[in-house]
Order: C-alpha cells, then sequence, then structure tokens
C-alpha cells in the first residue's frame, strides 16, 4: 500500500519534471540558506575563539563608549595619552599596556599600491597581542617618543608590495608620509569575520597621530594582566580609575568599556547571532513561499487529474487512499526540495569557509531538522489540496473533460 502510493507520486512528480523544479525552488533557497548561515557562524565563533584563545584570558580591552548595539549610538570621548599615561603609572600587576589608533590608508611601493589597516601603537601591543616578528625589529624608544616615519609590515603587505623581495631597509609611502620598514610581522591568517590580519601596517602611535589622523585620539588602549587570576582585579582598577579621570559621577553610567576575553567573544558571537537570525527569517519567508507553490501546484494537479480520481474512486479506491496518495506527493515533492537545499546549503558553506579560512562545522540537528520542516511543510500545504482530492464526487469527476 505505502509502496504502490510512493510509486504513483513519483510518477506523478516526474510527469511534470520542470513544473516540479520550479515549484521546490524556495524550499531549496530557504533550506539552503538556513544550512549556510548556521555552518558559517559556527566556524566564525569557533575562529574568534580560537584566536581570543590565543592572545590569552588575561588581556582586557578598553573602549570609549559601550559594547553591542548601545556602542554605535554612543557619544563617547575618546582616550588620550593622559589616560595611557596614567594606566601605566597607576595600574599593579599589569604586564604591558598598549594605546591603539587605526584607519584605513593606501600604501604604495615603487608601481603597486594597496589599501591596508594602519594602526598606530607603541611596543605594548606586540605583547598584548602575542605577535611575533619575523624579522627586523620592534620601535626604538627614540622612534615612539620623536614620531619617526618608520613601520612594521605585514605578511600579506609584503606580498602583495614586495614578493620575494626583503621588505626590511625599504621605503614605502603611507598616505603622503615615506616610512622606513624596520620589520616584518609574523603571520596571523584571517579573523572569524573573514578579515585579513596580515593586511596591515604598524607605525608609532604618535607617528600616526601627527602626520595621518591629524588628532591626538587614542582609539582602544589594550591592558595584559601579569596573569589570569589578577585580570578581575585590573578590570575593576581601570573602570575606577577612567571613571576618576573622567569625572563621571556616582549613580552615572560609564562612557567607556573595559571587557575581557569572555566579554567580547560574548558580544562577537551575539553579532553573528543577530545575522543569523535576520537572516533565518528571509529565509523562513523562502520556505513558506515554497509552501505555497506547492499548495498551488497540487491543486492545479487535482484540477487535472480529476478524470483518474473519478476513475479510482468509481473502482473501490477510498476517501483515505486518494488522500494519502496526494498527501504522500506534497510531502515526496517537499523533501525532494529539501534534499536539494540541504546539498545547495553545504556547497555554499564549503566555498564560503573555505574563502573566509574558518573550520567547517556542520550541525546535524539542522540538518534533521530542515528535513523535518520540509516533511512537515509537504503535510500542511498538502493537506488541502489531497483533501479536496478525496471529496470529489465521483460521478461528477468522471464527466470532467
Amino acid at each position: 500500500m505505502i509502496y504502490e502510493t510512493l510509486k504513483l507520486a513519483l510518477q506523478a512528480i516526474r510527469r511534470n519534471v520542470l513544473r516540479s523544479f520550479l515549484t521546490l525552488l524556495g524550499i531549496v533557497i530557504g533550506v539552503g540558506a538556513v544550512i549556510a548561515m548556521v555552518t558559517i557562524g559556527n566556524g566564525t565563533t569557533a575562529k574568534i575563539e580560537e584566536q581570543m584563545s590565543k592572545l590569552g584570558s588575561n588581556l582586557l580591552f578598553v573602549i570609549p563608549g559601550q559594547l553591542g548595539p548601545r556602542r554605535a549610538s554612543a557619544t563617547a570621548q575618546p582616550f588620550d595619552a593622559r589616560d595611557v599615561d596614567a594606566l601605566r603609572d597607576q595600574l599593579r600587576n599589569v604586564q604591558a599596556v598598549a594605546p591603539v589608533s587605526s584607519s584605513s590608508k593606501t600604501i604604495v611601493f615603487g608601481s603597486e599600491n594597496r589599501s591596508v589597516t594602519v594602526i598606530g601603537t607603541d611596543n605594548g601591543y606586540f605583547t598584548t597581542q602575542a605577535l611575533d616578528i619575523t624579522d627586523g625589529r620592534q620601535f626604538l624608544d627614540s622612534e615612539l617618543r620623536g614620531g619617526q616615519a618608520v613601520c612594521l609590515i605585514g605578511e600579506t603587505v609584503r606580498e602583495k608590495l614586495f614578493g620575494s623581495l626583503n621588505p626590511v631597509g625599504a621605503t614605502i609611502r603611507v598616505d603622503t608620509v615615506s616610512c622606513d620598514v624596520i620589520g616584518l610581522l609574523a603571520a596571523k591568517g584571517q579573523s572569524g569575520f573573514g578579515q585579513d590580519q596580515d593586511d596591515v601596517v604598524l607605525m608609532p602611535l604618535r607617528t600616526f597621530q601627527r602626520r595621518l589622523a591629524g588628532n591626538s585620539d587614542i582609539g582602544r588602549i589594550y591592558v595584559s594582566a601579569a596573569t589570569k587570576d589578577e585580570t578581575a582585579k585590573v578590570q575593576k582598577d581601570i573602570e575606577w580609575l577612567l571613571r576618576e579621570r573622567r569625572r563621571i559621577t556616582a549613580g552615572k553610567d560609564d562612557d567607556f568599556a573595559v571587557a575581557d576575553m569572555q566579554q567580547i567573544i560574548s558580544a562577537q558571537t551575539a553579532t553573528t547571532s543577530s545575522m543569523t537570525i535576520l537572516l533565518g527569517a528571509v529565509a523562513g519567508v523562502s520556505l513558506l513561499v515554497g509552501g505555497i507553490g506547492i499548495m498551488n501546484i497540487m491543486l492545479v494537479s487535482v484540477t487535472e487529474r480529476t478524470r483518474e480520481i473519478g476513475i479510482r474512486l468509481a473502482i473501490g479506491a477510498t476517501e483515505n487512499q486518494v488522500l494519502m496518495q496526494f498527501l504522500v506527493e506534497a510531502v515526496v515533492l517537499s523533501l525532494i526540495g529539501g534534499v536539494s537545499g540541504v546539498v545547495l546549503g553545504l556547497g555554499l558553506a564549503g566555498t564560503a569557509v573555505g574563502l573566509m579560512r574558518i573550520p567547517f562545522i556542520l550541525d546535524a540537528d539542522i540538518v534533521l531538522l530542515a528535513f523535518g520542516f520540509s516533511a512537515l511543510i509537504g503535510v500542511v500545504f498538502g493537506y488541502f489540496p489531497a483533501r479536496r482530492a478525496a471529496h470529489l464526487n465521483p460521478i461528477e469527476a468522471l464527466r470532467h473533460e
């Protein structure tokens, strides 16, 4: 009985292959989008956690404004050199403090040029970011104090601008500033969001401020506690010190944020989750459209096969048998869309994670859920056409041309 019903359903689908394919597009796109988004989201989260763990659990991020959605709307006062000096002078149990300002600039060497992230900082950056130098050296104190035009470049910059040449000792132009290359940074790869961390140029903070930014603002500060156990105390000390320096009275919210690694990971994954939910809603609409398409095509199929249904009812088929025939056809159609969507989603996810260089982490529960949801769409949207077919009057159906 089940075999015959399934056989009839597949025969009906094969008779109208193109129509069936067009009907399934909504489900294919919806399921594919969900599979791809979840897989990419899982890989992104894993990559972020891996990179953060390399920096160590004793690293603190100090930024103007707030973490998360409130940060964009915050009109926070940037930090300055006096804030950094205060942190260095007054904090205890601290390994390193690194001020950071950055922007995108065009760099030129010979006939080659490219847009890169230029970071103004000091030698504390190498400690807080666990950053090694493969060739050359760090900044000299005289270069930091005098704001000299020297820089270190990332591996991508070396590859794109210098090829097989040794960049150390060469002179590049950063925006309008000629800089001597004093070092080559060790490769770090791409971030969890696909950003190339080696497409970067480091220069003394004072050089960046005076000759590129045109101001003395500091965008963020990294602080490394001496040990993991000291991190919470150092975080509280930073908050107290900055509230005092920025004259924030009791009862008022901070206009800055001090976050440890776990808070940064949570903020990053919350952003990823929000994007996944938003795109998931779009995929849900696509699945709904696919379900409506199945109902529409099944109603057309019932109309086209009215005489066939009448003959089946006349020779003894029960209403339940006719109902099951069309319901199974709708479910099979929907499941084919689900399988195709899973294949499409895995293909898209595989391509994306390859380009972003993040882990491919497939959630088996999502795949099973996709199949289950596809079957549910077939049942829900196929029931009304199947019920209409089952309740046809055999005599009227046989008269249908």
